[in-house]
């Protein structure tokens, strides 16, 4: 069995490693004795990105608009209503049983709750060598090896192997779960908000180790989240999502210094200052989200937007590059104060 790639020999290349196009996700609402469908949820509803070998994308917004449903049906844990994902040129979603699980090597997830996500009444040695067991990768003895190399290298002991979920920390369940999604040499891993259930405190030790797996094993990240200030952290790039669409598209740096979406405004005028003293005018949204059973015409945001226009409500806006690299859908791109 192989060691780990490391840079040497796992090269970052400029290629798209993930190509999203027109992602549509709908969950159906069933009532009556006859279970009969009678509405559907629009969770993801025409989402397009890519995501470049090497690259961090942040996937952020408020809960509930559809980020975790996209981290789950691109690794096709969900089936998609329509749309495609391909995968280092391989159309995911037509791929069959046999195929799809030797995919399943080359992408992984890291959950949201660590707890959640491990089996209590097995030790995490267990949790970790499944997936080696699974596509029998290597005999027992390379698998007990395995194990023993993924603790250390995401800051933990040897003889925690033998320790069961409830005798850790959040961080240190989170650290298992990350070593789990290493276990297969991923090259892809979808990082499902794996620090919005941690303290503070313990975001920053598992948002560094996430960076420094990044660069020994050259990893691809979508990172889902909701907090702005993590995505700001970790990403190269950045969408921002609202009710199942994407509503602005970037480099890290140009949305964060230039943000051209009402939504994304918002979002980045919330973000706490680290000067407890420091002013900042803070863009209020009036209204609640939408539900997603009946989401409003044309632009989505409109009836909560401080710069709707009247073609707001008439249709919905194109998503279009605004800049180099800089896309949005918006109608209306002037200023607002943010600071």
């Amino acid at each position: 069995m192989s060691e780990f790639a490391t840079p040497s020999n796992r090269n970052r290349k400029s290629k798209d490693l993930i190509r999203v196009n027109d992602l549509v996700k709908y969950f159906p609402v069933r009532a009556g004795v006859l279970k009969r469908t009678v509405a559907w949820v629009q969770a993801v509803d025409g989402v397009s990105f890519t995501i470049k070998e090497g690259e961090t994308l942040g996937l952020v917004g408020e809960s509930g608009c559809g980020k975790s449903t996209v981290g789950l049906t691109i690794l096709r844990l969900l089936d998609a209503t329509s749309g495609t994902v391909e995968f280092d040129g391989q159309d995911v979603f037509s791929l069959n049983k046999k195929a799809l699980k030797t995919m399943r090597r080359n992408m992984q997830i890291v959950f949201q709750d660590p707890f959640a996500s491990l089996n209590p009444r097995k030790p995490i040695n267990d949790a970790i060598i499944a997936g080696l067991n699974i596509h029998q990768i290597g005999s027992p003895k390379e698998r007990a090896d395995l194990v023993i190399q993924l603790l250390r290298k995401v800051g933990l002991e040897d003889y925690h192997a033998n320790r069961y979920p409830h005798e850790f920390s959040g961080g240190q369940r989170q650290r298992i779960g990350i070593a789990r999604a290493l276990a297969l040499q991923p090259k892809f891993i979808v990082c499902d908000e794996p620090v919005s259930a941690l303290d503070v405190s313990i975001q920053s030790q598992v948002l560094n180790l996430l960076c420094d797996l990044q660069d020994d094993f050259g990893l691809t990240y979508l990172f889902i989240a909701h907090n702005l200030s993590v995505v700001e952290h970790l990403s190269d790039r950045v969408a921002v999502m609202y009710l199942g669409k994407i509503v602005e598209l970037a480099p890290k740096v140009e949305l964060f210094r230039n943000p051209l979406h009402p939504y994304t405004k918002a979002l980045i005028s919330a973000i706490p200052l680290p000067k407890p003293k420091a002013k900042k005018e803070q863009i209020i949204l009036q209204g609640e989200v939408p539900s997603p059973l009946n989401p409003p015409s044309g632009c989505r945001f409109h009836p909560r937007c401080p710069i709707a226009i009247d073609a707001c409500p008439l249709s919905e806006p194109e998503f279009r590059e605004h800049n180099p690299d800089h896309w949005v859908a918006c109608f209306n791109t002037e200023p607002i104060q943010v600071s």
